[in-house]
């Protein structure tokens, strides 16, 4: 395939590059606008709407993190400070109405914003594996940020599904595997 000469006919300059960080590019696109569309359900809710900054702060990370391989480091270690902020701020209050809330797997179960935060949390996988293949594809180095961000993102969006539905009165279905043994004292993420 080669490109077109008409813009139109084009949705991004490297959409036919044959490397994994066009990949990684496209997944941190995707994660933008499922934060985007999080934030958008937040914002109808009046229980939800201390959320709207963070995710709006958020979705703009998502896409510094997309520019920061090909282009210029843009994601900090200030925002990472930020991040870690939030997600003590959320836990302490989750934790302070069910102390066992977060030990678990759960059954991603909720209305919105809650499905779009657990795709967001499933993009943010598939961006990092798709900077684990960046590296070893290019030998390119990594900053060590953005792996960082989008594993603290991938965290807090499950945080923020647990306190949300926790905030709804929802419980989420208990998931025990029947694969993988279960340590009662680690704190899971699916």
């Amino acid at each position: 395939m080669k490109l077109t000469k008409n813009r139109s006919e084009l949705c991004y300059t490297y959409i036919y590059d044959i490397s994994w960080l066009c990949d990684y590019e496209v997944s941190t696109d995707e994660l933008c606008a499922q934060l985007g569309m999080a934030l958008s359900a937040a914002e109808t809710d009046a229980a939800l709407i201390d959320l709207v900054p963070d995710l709006d702060r958020l979705q703009a990370l998502a896409l510094h993190a997309n520019g920061s391989i090909r282009g210029k480091p843009a994601v900090t270690e200030a925002d990472l400070d930020w991040l870690h902020s939030r997600y003590d701020h959320f836990r302490q209050e989750i934790e302070t109405r069910e102390s066992d809330r977060l030990k678990s797997f759960v059954l991603p179960r909720g209305l919105a914003p809650v499905p779009e935060l657990h795709q967001a949390r499933s993009t943010a996988k598939k961006a990092l594996r798709c900077l684990v293949r960046v590296e070893e594809e290019a030998r390119r180095e990594i900053p060590p940020e953005i792996p960082r961000f989008l594993n603290l993102l991938c965290n807090f969006c499950f945080l923020l599904t647990v306190l949300i539905n926790q905030r709804r009165g929802v419980v989420e279905p208990r998931f025990v595997s029947l694969s993988y043994r279960l340590r009662e004292d680690v704190e899971t993420d699916l």
